[in-house]
C-alpha cells in the first residue's frame, strides 16, 4: 500500500486461526493503524486479497464486513457519540448492529455490567475519564458478539489499574466466546500475556 511516493506497508502476510489472539507489536508509525482501515475496508490495498473465513472481502464494503463476517473494530481514538450519554451511544449503535429488538437491552446490560460503567449511564460521553471512554468504546464493539474483533491500542495510555482490568477482560472473554482478535500494542509485556502468534 502507498501514499503517493511513500511505500507504507509491503508483503505484509499473516493469518489469524479461530479463536487466537494475534498480536501486532511495533512502536507508532509502522502500519498497524494502516491494516486495520484495510481489513475493516475503510482503505483499499493497491494489491493482494484479504480473506475473512476463506472469502476475498477486498470489494466488500465497510457494513458487509461487519454484518456478513460478524467483525467488529475497536480505534485507538474516537469511536462513540461525544453528545450522547453513555446508555444513548450503546443504545444508537445497538439499534445498527443487533437486529432483534428484545435482545438490545439484554446485551447493553450484559455489557455494563461486565465493564462496571452503571454509575455512569446517563453521563455524556465528553465527560468520561480516559478509561471510561476505553471501556465505553470495547462495549460498543462488542455489541455485536462479534467473530473477529480488532483491537486498536485497547490499554494505551491508561493507568495501570484499568489497563489490567482491560487485558484480564479480554483474556476472559476471549476464553468464552473463542472470538478471534487481532491486536495491535506497543507493549511488549501485553503481548506476552495475551497473545499466542505475534506479526513484528
Amino acid at each position: 500500500l502507498s501514499y503517493g511516493n511513500r511505500l507504507i506497508l509491503d508483503n505484509i502476510n499473516f493469518k489469524i486461526s479461530d479463536g487466537e489472539i494475534f498480536g501486532m507489536l511495533g512502536p507508532n508509525g509502522v502500519g498497524k493503524s494502516t491494516i486495520f482501515n484495510l481489513l475493516v475496508g475503510l482503505i483499499s490495498p493497491d494489491s493482494g486479497v484479504i480473506k475473512i473465513n476463506g472469502t476475498a472481502v477486498n470489494q466488500f464494503p465497510v457494513y458487509l464486513r461487519t454484518k456478513k463476517f460478524k467483525t467488529s473494530y475497536c480505534p485507538q481514538y474516537g469511536g462513540f457519540f461525544n453528545d450522547l450519554t453513555l446508555i444513548d451511544n450503546l443504545r444508537a449503535v445497538s439499534e445498527i448492529v443487533i437486529d432483534k429488538k428484545n435482545y438490545r437491552t439484554e446485551r447493553i446490560n450484559y455489557l455494563i455490567s461486565r465493564f462496571e460503567l452503571d454509575n455512569l449511564k446517563e453521563i455524556k460521553a465528553k465527560y468520561l475519564s480516559g478509561g471510561q471512554k476505553r471501556k465505553l468504546v470495547l462495549a460498543l464493539a462488542l455489541l455485536s458478539d462479534p467473530k473477529v474483533l480488532l483491537l486498536d491500542e485497547p490499554t494505551a495510555s491508561l493507568d495501570p489499574e484499568t489497563g489490567d482490568f482491560i487485558r484480564s477482560f479480554l483474556e476472559d472473554y476471549q476464553s468464552e466466546n473463542r472470538t478471534s482478535i487481532l491486536l495491535a500494542s506497543h507493549n511488549m509485556t501485553e503481548v506476552e500475556r495475551l497473545c499466542s502468534s505475534v506479526l513484528m
